[in-house]
């Protein structure tokens, strides 16, 4: 696995397993636009945790609280409006959990010590 600067532990984590299963994985390899100023510059973007490659496929992380997700999500549904041909899918703090523990990992807290 290449050598990459995770913006969250739980992502190199995530890096770990895609890569134990085989799957070729980027890590935020694209940004895509979501907002435009006036003159056609970007203001407002989005940048997907990993790209899988054979699936053609974008995953955003989150281990947030559900509570606290509500402005990714609206990332998420601007970025399925304006790129309606490109796949993405949310793994959020619960499916996260469940890897988790399918894989006997132990927990988030156990990520940041």
């Amino acid at each position: 696995m290449p050598d990459h600067a995770f913006a969250h532990p739980s992502e190199k984590l995530f890096a770990n397993l895609l890569s134990l299963y085989g799957i070729s994985w980027s890590y935020e390899p694209v940004e895509f636009p979501l907002e435009w100023n006036d003159k056609g510059q970007p203001i407002r973007a989005f940048r997907p945790d990993f790209y899988l490659h054979d699936y053609d496929l974008f995953i955003e992380l989150t281990v947030l609280e559900q509570r606290l997700v509500t402005k990714k999500n609206q990332k998420v549904r601007n970025f399925r409006t304006l790129y309606p041909e490109l796949k993405i899918l949310v793994v959020y703090q619960r499916d996260f959990l469940a890897i988790m523990r399918q894989h006997e990992l132990g927990s988030l807290s156990d990520l940041a010590a």
